[in-house]
């Protein structure tokens, strides 16, 4: 007798992920519980917060935006083994640059103060992230902790700015830059309220994205290098390069994320920010299963989880229930993977294939 992987019809499959989400509801109600909540009240006002009306919906979107494209970013590099945990940072420094072309040119065309300030946001993502790359490459190491480390740094120049140079003299001593000109506010689409364009443009990277890694040599080689590096070498492939490259555009991502932010939300540079959009896109990409296009359902479920966050807190919940929330689906859909991925089964072997 021996054991043997198995691979688990798709029926089951599909009743093993949707169990671990079951299961993940009814630990965050226990949990609910013993806290003195009623769960059922709380995670029904959740779900009417999200998905419950229009506001809810437009609110849903507005935050799935962010999430949807720092999650791209983390599900890019993962892809080829590479654990990018700075998109937080990124997001940051794609502000940052943003804001900068958008105080400093603000008398520019619309069309054209919007497509500088997001060539700079995109410009400096990929750079905060190339500096882990390049660590990576050239001294081995470990980008998880460089990519975490810059974090700190990238929220920290950003506290810097708006509490010094770049405060706003109007703000009331806030730490706050001067609201842009209208000129650098992202289009909005009609009837949907503070929704803006760029939901499109996310929605369009994530296919774009999924079409590149399934149908272009390099995504080939992304996934190659991924699975097998020794391999990937054997054939030639250029693995710092690609290291580089594949993490300069995770962080591009990020960084275009934090210029739609400040572009099309917030209007302004503030060390508020972000709720956490990039420490909440590692969750997102491995319950997407890396893969860009099952992102985007992911994104606004998520958003809605955030958006629904601050709905509950009219019951007296805190926000940090979300992220109990958003943790335990991790782990559940993490289990799950593990149960349909090392599924095996005992089987009888003769004594020649035992030999």
């Amino acid at each position: 007798m021996r054991l043997v992987p198995v691979q688990r019809p798709l029926w089951q499959q599909f009743v093993i992920r949707l169990g671990a989400v079951l299961v993940a509801l009814l630990l965050a109600a226990l949990l609910l519980l013993v806290t003195g909540k009623e769960p059922l009240a709380v995670l029904g006002e959740m779900a009417h917060g999200a998905f419950g009306s229009k506001y809810g919906i437009q609110e849903s979107l507005l935050k799935a935006v962010p999430l949807l494209l720092c999650g791209l970013g983390v599900a890019l590099a993962a892809r080829m083994r590479l654990w990018n945990i700075g998109a937080e940072g990124q997001f940051f420094m794609g502000a940052f640059a943003a804001a900068g072309v958008a105080l400093k040119l603000s008398t520019l065309p619309g069309p054209v103060l919007l497509l500088l300030m997001a060539v700079a946001g995109v410009a400096a993502g990929a750079l905060w992230a190339a500096l882990a790359g390049l660590m990576r490459t050239l001294f081995q190491m470990n980008e998880t902790i460089t990519t975490l480390l810059l974090n700190y740094v990238a929220i920290n120049w950003v506290t810097y700015l708006v509490y010094g140079p770049w405060k706003d003299p109007k703000g009331s001593n806030f730490p706050l830059t001067p609201v842009f000109a209208k000129a650098a506010w992202l289009p909005t689409i009609g009837g949907w309220g503070r929704v803006h364009s760029g939901l499109f443009v996310a929605l369009a990277l994530a296919a774009l994205l999924w079409w590149a890694l399934r149908s272009t040599r390099w995504g080939f080689q992304v996934r190659v290098i991924g699975e097998s590096p020794a391999a990937a070498r054997y054939a030639g492939m250029k693995i710092d390069r690609q290291t580089l490259t594949v993490l300069a555009l995770s962080g591009a991502f990020a960084g275009l994320a934090g210029m739609m932010e400040v572009g099309g939300v917030i209007h302004r540079l503030q060390p508020t920010l972000s709720p956490g959009y990039g420490y909440t896109a590692i969750i997102l990409a491995w319950v997407a299963k890396l893969n860009p296009l099952a992102l985007i359902p992911v994104a606004i479920l998520f958003g809605g989880l955030q958006n629904g966050g601050y709905s509950v807190q009219t019951l007296g919940v805190p926000l940090a229930a979300v992220g109990m929330i958003q943790g335990l689906l991790l782990f559940a859909v993490l289990g799950a993977e593990t149960l349909t991925t090392n599924s095996l089964r005992l089987t009888r072997t003769t004594r020649k294939e035992a030999a």
